[in-house]
């Protein structure tokens, strides 16, 4: 018998050594960061600065997830660009962008200090800032493809990675309104530079950040839903979504340079309404994950994988809901979370066969459904009784068929 190769050293322990890596590279950027900021706003500015700008991240992180729930990433990838935002492009980007200002301010290209600060916040910050947020993507759908693979899930991860960025912005921003406070004492908060810095930065437009960036992850969740052989389209989404990031934060920026009330006209009239349009487009095509599910599982289900309700039950959150609760009262929490393994399983394998269906079939498309299909069918004698008693609750479908027993290995269907 021909003896197996002995993995190496580095083929055993490759993924945990990169892991270290990037949270050793990330913590680093953090300590960075940490310093700078402090050296501009002062520790209690900081503090300041740093109560002040975590009011909203929970509540965009919890969009976020909520969106992704169809299919949501592991909670690592999402603290990952959360970490990548919040540390390695906040870095990057007050670096270049201070770079940029100064040789701005110290070239002919420019008359006057202030002429350098808006030049460079409308033109050099856009660039620089949405092409190190763009690099999170980049990296997750590089090489964690399977958490970057639709629509819903990139802006998911563009959107986070934003708030990270956002976060450690805001910070800055305070924390030097603070100081400047502390040093002319204002009579009221009409006055105050930190109670106006977060009026506009908390209240009106915690979403800036995401959304620009959310373009980006667009772009590379419709690249990933391409065929293959869509080499020349594939190639240019990506950068047609990051130039349209890089334009909204340019026209964002560009209207706080102007007097009267351009920012607020902008605000309004242009970036409320595109916002309006990325929510929509969020929602629709979450709620197309869901359709996929329940248009693609039926043939799964003929083939004896599923209950026959079970598909309607798999693309409904609210019987997902249910069944993993019935699952917790019946079985305990450990239940709950095989049930969530089992919705996550089965929703990854719609939206692979409905991707293959369309000609956008994955390199390993057999070897993943087999994967898929593997783990469904170890789950589904704890996980497909309360998943098929959540759909006849809520839908009243016809009583399941006996299940058939699957042919393995059981995917040439459809």
């Amino acid at each position: 018998m021909a003896a197996h190769p002995v993995p190496s050293w580095w083929q055993r322990h490759r993924h945990k050594l990169r892991a270290t890596a990037v949270i050793v590279l990330l913590a680093l950027c953090g300590l960075m960061i940490l310093a700078l900021v402090r050296e501009q706003t002062g520790t209690t500015g900081l503090l300041v600065g740093f109560g002040l700008a975590l009011f909203p991240v929970p509540l965009l992180l919890a969009a976020f997830r909520w969106l992704s729930a169809p299919l949501p990433a592991p909670w690592r990838t999402h603290l990952f660009a959360f970490a990548w935002g919040a540390c390695a492009a906040t870095l990057v980007a007050i670096l270049a962008n201070g770079f940029a200002t100064d040789w701005l301010a110290s070239s002919v290209v420019v008359d006057s200090p202030d002429e350098a600060d808006t030049l460079g916040a409308t033109v050099i910050a856009p660039v620089v800032e949405e092409t190190t947020k763009a690099a999170a993507i980049l990296l997750l759908f590089l090489f964690r493809r399977r958490h970057l693979d639709s629509v819903v899930s990139g802006i998911a991860a563009a959107g986070i990675t934003a708030a990270g960025f956002a976060f450690t912005e805001n910070i800055l921003y305070l924390g030097t309104a603070y100081d400047e406070d502390s040093a002319l004492n204002p009579d009221s908060l009409s006055g105050s530079a930190t109670a106006g810095t977060f009026l506009i930065r908390i209240i009106f437009a915690p979403f800036a950040h995401p959304l620009f960036t959310a373009m980006t992850g667009i772009a590379f969740g419709m690249v990933a839903a391409l065929p293959r052989r869509r080499k020349v389209l594939r190639a240019l989404l990506p950068l047609l979504g990051w130039f349209t990031a890089v334009l909204l934060h340019a026209i964002w920026n560009g209207s706080a340079s102007f007097a009267n009330y351009t920012f607020l006209a902008v605000y309004g009239l242009f970036m409320l309404p595109v916002f309006g349009a990325l929510t929509w487009l969020a929602v629709w095509s979450r709620l197309h994950e869901l359709r996929v599910v329940r248009d693609t599982l039926p043939a799964y289900a003929a083939a004896g994988w599923f209950s026959e309700p079970e598909p309607w039950s798999l693309s409904s959150m609210r019987a997902r809901s249910m069944a993993r609760a019935m699952a917790r009262r019946s079985h305990g929490p450990a239940a709950a979370r095989t049930l969530a393994a089992y919705q996550h399983d089965a929703t990854a394998l719609a939206l692979l066969r409905a991707r293959a269906d369309n000609g956008a079939t994955a390199p390993d498309f057999a070897a993943r459904e087999h994967e898929l299909l593997r783990s469904l069918w170890s789950n589904r004698p704890l996980a497909g009784p309360p998943t098929t008693s959540a759909a006849l609750a809520l839908s009243r479908p016809h009583p399941p068929t006996p299940p058939a027993p699957p042919a393995w290995p059981g995917y040439p269907v459809g």
